[in-house]
């Protein structure tokens, strides 16, 4: 995640804000809290919260207390305490909103309480930076060490301490796996203090991050904290087909959203009768085989009969089952499915703004042609017989008829040669008259009769 100020260029620096991920907001870091109550001033005679939260690598975060009343804000690198050694930090939030992210998290501030030594000084960062660069090529050959021992294990990140004294080591596994070996291996080849810890599938996802079936950032990753049970009842109630390829997440496991719409569904259904009741008709006994939750609507198929399905409402499933159990029974379904009769047709509605479905059934026209008769179109209209001027025309005197048929001018015995020119006859036309015989010849051919007489 970042923010919209923290792109960054070819050497990896921001352009925008020059902070190297760490905003004023800290929006470029996940599991993020806005600190609300900054730009309150405290009452008189009320001392800061002496406790600040610092995060570490993939979204770890931890409460210390500023025992050196050091002047810390967002943003800051800080040494803290460890079991051995110190560790690096980023300073994430600080002030009152620190005392509600602790309460709700309920972490005590009485009794061994972490502490900050002091900020980071450049040496304290070049040795985390150094420790944070050799954490990828690590993690490729303990993947491999682990394949040569033949342990059923995934190792999905490492995570140096910030003085390079230790290196923990996240894995996941089905069962319990036993690594003694492997640790003497590690400890052989990196020369550092080993330690494993097993996580979680979803800790697992929520530390690597991905992206969703539904296109975004998961939600482990990005804002959810704890970690639900999810179950597939709860796929059934929202009346989903149990498919595990469809309902996993990135994690192997149920999608967590499974369990963001479930109170909804189990409030509608608390309306619904009870699928488990069998409708008892003249006709036969019916039983439950589809919901709509959205519509309210019910199908139900008679015993024997199981293709057949008929639509009720849930109002109605419920007046029959109320005659039931006064041993009274309706005539048949088809009564109450008849009032529910829909026409079929599907009518698409052009809601969103998108083209019509049919748009591709006509014939596109080609703009070849289009532009050809255009062009034609235009030069017809911009001919000067075509041009209609605003200058009135003189009547022009019109000429007299030739009356002498006799004595004509060549010009006009040409036209008239030209207009009684007959027309060209198709080719199946030519055709037929080569194989029709000619009268004419036919008659020549004759003997004359006439003649003989």
């Amino acid at each position: 995640m970042a923010c919209a100020s923290c792109s960054t260029g070819k050497d990896g620096q921001p352009k925008g804000c020059k902070n190297n991920g760490t905003c004023g907001t800290d929006s470029c870091n996940k599991l993020t809290v806005f600190d609300w109550l900054s730009n309150m001033s405290l009452p008189n005679g009320e001392e800061p919260f002496n406790w600040v939260e610092v995060r570490f690598k993939n979204g770890r975060k931890e409460y210390y207390k500023n025992t050196e009343n050091l002047s810390l804000s967002i943003g800051d690198i800080v040494a803290t305490q460890a079991q051995t050694g110190h560790d690096i930090g980023m300073v994430t939030l600080t002030g009152e909103l620190v005392r509600v992210q602790m309460k709700r998290k309920k972490i005590s501030q009485e009794g061994d309480v972490l502490k900050i030594y002091r900020k980071a000084s450049q040496r304290d960062i070049d040795i985390w930076s150094d420790a944070r660069d050799k954490e990828e090529p690590m993690k490729v050959k303990a993947r491999q060490f682990a394949i040569d021992l033949k342990l059923q294990m995934k190792i999905s990140d490492i995570e140096y301490q910030g003085d390079a004294s230790k290196a923990t080591f996240y894995y996941t596994a089905e069962e319990r796996v036993d690594f003694r070996e492997l640790i003497k291996v590690f400890a052989r080849e990196f020369r550092t203090r080993i330690e494993m810890k097993q996580v979680g599938f979803r800790q697992e996802a929520s530390r690597l991050g991905g992206i969703g079936s539904c296109g975004r950032e998961l939600c482990c990753s990005t804002w959810l904290t704890d970690f639900r049970s999810v179950s597939t009842s709860a796929a059934r109630y929202q009346q989903l087909s149990l498919n595990p390829q469809k309902l996993a997440g990135q994690c192997g496991k149920l999608k967590c959203c499974l369990n963001y719409e479930l109170d909804t569904y189990l409030d509608a259904l608390k309306e619904f009768p009870k699928t488990e009741i069998k409708l008892k008709t003249e006709k036969g006994v019916a039983v439950c085989q589809k919901t709509d939750i959205f519509k309210g609507h019910m199908w139900y198929a008679y015993e024997g009969e199981w293709m057949n399905w008929h639509k009720i409402t849930k109002e109605q499933a419920k007046e029959i089952i109320a005659l039931n159990k006064q041993n009274e029974s309706v005539a048949s379904l088809e009564e109450y499915a008849a009032d529910l009769l829909e026409d079929n047709k599907n009518e698409f509605e052009n809601v969103v703004g998108q083209d019509s479905l049919t748009r591709f059934d006509t014939p596109k026209r080609s703009k070849r042609r289009s532009s050809q008769r255009n062009s034609k179109s235009n030069s017809k209209r911009n001919t000067p017989s075509n041009r209609s001027d605003n200058k009135p025309k003189a009547n022009k005197p019109k000429p007299k008829a030739n009356t002498n048929t006799s004595a004509e001018s060549p010009a006009t015995q040409k036209d008239d040669k030209t207009n009684n020119r007959p027309k060209r006859q198709n080719r199946n036309n030519r055709n037929r008259n080569k194989r029709k015989p000619n009268n004419r010849q036919n008659q020549n051919n004759k003997p004359n009769n006439d003649a003989k007489k």
